[in-house]
């Protein structure tokens, strides 16, 4: 049997579409385990922005999809409470324990009691910048070597900066690099314009705190498209990408980045809006495999790391539950990483 011609010639566009579709989420999120730690990075990250029902923004700064949001009881892809798995973010990186904040005792015994109606954790996970504890969930799950596993991004920001020969991470001018997989472009979060250079300055002084956020690369031009896809959590309230433009040299080329003389975002003035427009800081490049073969293992890990054991308890406790109320949080006492202020 002879096909016609242009038969063919759209199985082939099909094909073409398929092959080199831009997004590479779904073909990364099966590599979790492969051996460069790059591709572990960008297959963690993509699997949750596939669970998340693949939100994203696209490169005039517009969010074009969004299904969920963390505070929901159902809709991720496959089933599950987008509460419960931030509140995972935070338990598997290591850091529910640390946070000091009103509900989060509430969430050990709510992820191993499906039935549990867990309130407080779910007050916790509203109420809490999770960003950071995403980005720190993927790298922990992806066995980055001596990766500053914490609740604020600033942390692992200024380690790359102030301990260049310990950290996984270089710190580098955002235009002045070619963005790759498994890397985080990182903006401060402030009223502030800082840039690349006044944050350099700002770390080198002694700065102990600054509220920031980071997208991780989970690819960059593939096929030639001349793109940049971040994933990022918390952004508008789920696991979101974001798409950048790239020049012919892989750099990124117009990237929105704040003024002091920005026009406010208002239905007044709807071309100064724009989800992409930020205060971009710093790229965090991901050391070479052979270089962070120095820093520790490299191998992909065979489980997830043990967690300290939480307290189990509950804030809004059910009558008969048998489980004990947690103590009263002193709200007067500090918050460690400045959570608070690393807001999304």
């Amino acid at each position: 049997m002879r096909f016609p011609h242009w038969l063919i010639g759209l199985c082939l566009l099909a094909f073409a579409g398929t092959t080199f579709a831009a997004d590479q989420c779904p073909l990364l999120r099966g590599r979790q385990s492969d051996p460069e730690v790059a591709t572990r990075i960008a297959a963690a990250a993509c699997d949750e922005h596939l669970r998340w029902q693949r939100p994203f923004i696209t490169t005039d700064g517009r969010l074009a999809s969004s299904a969920i949001a963390e505070g929901e009881s159902r809709g991720l892809q496959g089933g599950g409470a987008p509460w419960r798995q931030v509140a995972m973010y935070w338990r598997d990186a290591g850091l529910l324990g640390q946070t000091g904040a009103s509900g989060a005792n509430d969430c050990s015994y709510a992820l191993a009691n499906a039935s549990y109606p867990g309130m407080g954790c779910r007050g916790f996970v509203i109420d809490s910048p999770w960003s950071a504890a995403f980005v720190s969930w993927v790298m922990r799950r992806s066995g980055v070597p001596r990766f500053t596993f914490s609740g604020s991004h600033f942390d692992y920001v200024r380690a790359a900066r102030l301990d260049p020969a310990g950290s996984p991470y270089e710190y580098l001018e955002p235009m002045s690099a070619t963005p790759a997989i498994g890397d985080l472009l990182c903006y401060v979060r402030t009223g502030r314009v800082y840039g690349y250079q006044a944050l350099a300055s700002a770390i080198d002084g002694g700065a102990n705190g600054l509220p920031m956020h980071c997208d991780i690369v989970v690819a960059a031009n593939p096929g030639g498209d001349a793109k940049a896809y971040l994933v990022g959590g918390n952004v508008q309230q789920a696991v979101t990408m974001r798409v950048l433009n790239l020049n012919a040299g892989g750099r990124f080329w117009n990237l929105p980045r704040r003024t002091d003389g920005d026009v406010e975002c208002s239905p007044d003035t709807q071309a100064a809006c724009d989800f992409n427009r930020q205060d971009w800081s710093v790229l965090l490049k991901l050391k070479p495999q052979s270089a962070l073969a120095q820093l520790g293992p490299v191998q992909p890990p065979s489980f997830m790391p043990d967690v300290a054991p939480q307290q189990t308890c509950c804030v809004n406790c059910v009558v008969g539950s048998g489980i004990p109320r947690c103590p009263a949080t002193d709200a007067a006492q500090p918050q460690p990483w400045g959570l608070p202020q690393d807001s999304d």
